[in-house]
């Protein structure tokens, strides 16, 4: 193979410029007009991610090699003037050979040695199969309609953003090449959070990881020593160094074919890749933990559930019973304070892929989400705990009308005493409205609550009023589900009281008592 594309000079990186424009840009250029660029522009949320991650790990080491050592002063001082362009380009510059995309012996985030090993090198899969939004095997995909046998092209532009999301979020299991199965990728199932600026200068370096002691042990995928081979894929899962090897870890080995032009990619080599071993003590950076049952559990997205229900996952709780949020708030958090900063807001992308475990794994929703947080959520506990209390309290509300208007659908129904009937009462609400309206209408109250928190400001009183606001239309829609029958009138008759003495303490004092008149 020669080598082709070079990542430094060709266009693939989709970003937006200040001026609202859209354009493809290479590394080079992408850091020389950091300070010009608001954000990346790619549109899948695994890319996304994957993208930032890889330019967190090149910023992070090209500093390492230009200035040994630094700290958050420094990393202040990049924030108000800018990252240093010339230590930027010069680490890019001497890795020069490895940013090839087609390259004989390293190219870019692949292993060169699936096209002459025994189990690869006559074998091919359609570049589909490194693509989480694309029909591959029997993994079919509603919106696609590839067929593995008569694979599209692409462009090579394309390929290299697919294989970067693949590689951070491919969930685990069978692989069948090199080894039967293998571990999942650093963020698979995992909402991540990335706290942005208003340039993407500042974003990476609100984002930026701590520079270790001994910046040479935590190496990215470009700067190994020696290219993967077939013992690094067949050895067991190793545990990361750090996060730029987390940032770049080949969770999957992957050697993408050009095509006669060198721009076009429609067959790649396929294997299993170097597991990464999850260490307890050392999470990703970007991954939020929330309660779950049977201890913490990493923060996903759910269906019908927007990730601000799950807010207080993103906050410090020093108990440990409640959450552990993602290490790179906690970095955001330590430059804002440096810049004097700590009494502003700080934006959020909260982003990734969900899938369920099984063989082979189903992926089945990725999102972005966007919070704004008040830096004093990120530091004063007592705040922070008032926010958790506000949410408990949303969340109990809603499983009282769900209780009720559960109990209201059965009782229209025949033999409303029965237990099928139940659940197909509580299937008919969980698949109607109510949910959908309640929490939507807090949504729009959310950031007048995280506003009267950061202002220390009576946030009881607003958020009682706002959960009494959204769960009126709630209580509506579920009531138009019973129909117009006798049944549904006698149903709804009956539990109405129900309904009132759920909602009667959110009841302003005024109202209670002409209530009680």
């Amino acid at each position: 193979m020669l080598k082709a594309f070079n990542l430094l000079d060709e266009p693939w990186l989709p970003v937006r410029y200040a001026d609202g424009r859209i354009a493809e840009v290479g590394l080079l250029q992408l850091f020389a007009d950091a300070g010009q660029i608001v954000a990346l522009a790619e549109t899948s949320p695994p890319g996304l991610i994957a993208l930032y991650r890889v330019l967190l790990a090149i910023t992070h080491r090209a500093l390492a090699r230009e200035h040994g050592e630094w700290g958050k002063s420094d990393l202040a001082r990049w924030h108000a003037k800018g990252l240093p362009v010339e230590a930027l380009h010069a680490y890019l510059e001497h890795w020069r050979e490895r940013f090839y995309l087609f390259h004989p012996d390293w190219p870019f985030m692949q292993v060169a040695a699936l096209a002459e090993a025994e189990e690869t090198r006559h074998k091919s899969k359609p570049w589909t199969q490194i693509s989480l939004a694309s029909s591959s095997g029997n993994a079919p995909v509603l919106f696609d309609h590839s067929v593995d046998t008569h694979p599209s092209q692409i462009t090579a532009t394309q390929a290299v953003r697919h294989l970067l999301g693949f590689l951070q979020f491919t969930p685990g299991g069978l692989v069948k090449t090199v080894r039967d199965s293998d571990k999942a990728g650093p963020l698979a199932n995992t909402a991540a959070a990335l706290p942005m600026g208003d340039t993407l200068a500042r974003t990476l370096c609100l984002a930026l990881h701590p520079c270790s002691i001994e910046p040479d042990t935590d190496l990215p995928a470009w700067e190994q020593p020696t290219p993967p081979s077939l013992a690094n894929l067949r050895a067991e899962p190793t545990l990361a160094t750090g996060a730029n090897d987390r940032y770049t870890r080949l969770s999957r080995a992957v050697l993408l074919l050009p095509e006669g032009d060198g721009q076009h990619i429609s067959q790649l080599r396929f294997a299993a890749g170097c597991a990464l071993a999850e260490d307890d003590h050392a999470p990703d950076p970007m991954a939020n933990y929330r309660m779950g049952s049977n201890g913490l559990v990493r923060l996903s997205f759910s269906e019908g559930r927007a990730i601000w229900r799950d807010l207080s996952a993103l906050l410090p709780d020093p108990s440990g019973k409640h959450a552990k949020p993602a290490g790179v708030l906690g970095y955001a958090h330590r430059l804002l304070g440096a810049l004097g900063q700590a009494d502003s807001w700080l934006p959020v992308m909260v982003l990734g892929v969900a899938c369920e475990t099984g063989r082979p794994a189903k992926l089945v929703r990725w999102r972005v989400d966007n919070v704004a947080l008040p830096t004093c959520l990120l530091e004063q506990e007592d705040v922070v705990e008032l926010l958790r209390a506000a949410l408990r309290d949303s969340e109990a509300l809603f499983v009282g009308l769900r209780q009720i208007a559960t109990s209201m659908l059965a009782e229209s129904m025949p033999d409303p005493k029965h237990k099928d009937t139940r659940a197909r009462a509580r299937a008919m609400f969980d698949n109607g409205a109510s949910a959908a309206t309640y929490f939507a209408h807090l949504e729009r109250r959310l950031p007048a609550l995280l506003a009267c928190l950061a202002q220390a400001g009576d946030h009881h009183t607003l958020w009682q009023a706002a959960q009494l606001h959204a769960i009126a239309p709630a209580w509506q829609a579920a009531c138009r589900q019973l129909g117009e029958g006798a049944r549904a009138i006698r149903a709804c008759a009956q539990h109405e009281p129900r309904y009132l003495g759920l909602i009667k303490p959110l009841l302003p004092p005024v109202t209670k008592e002409a209530t009680h008149v």
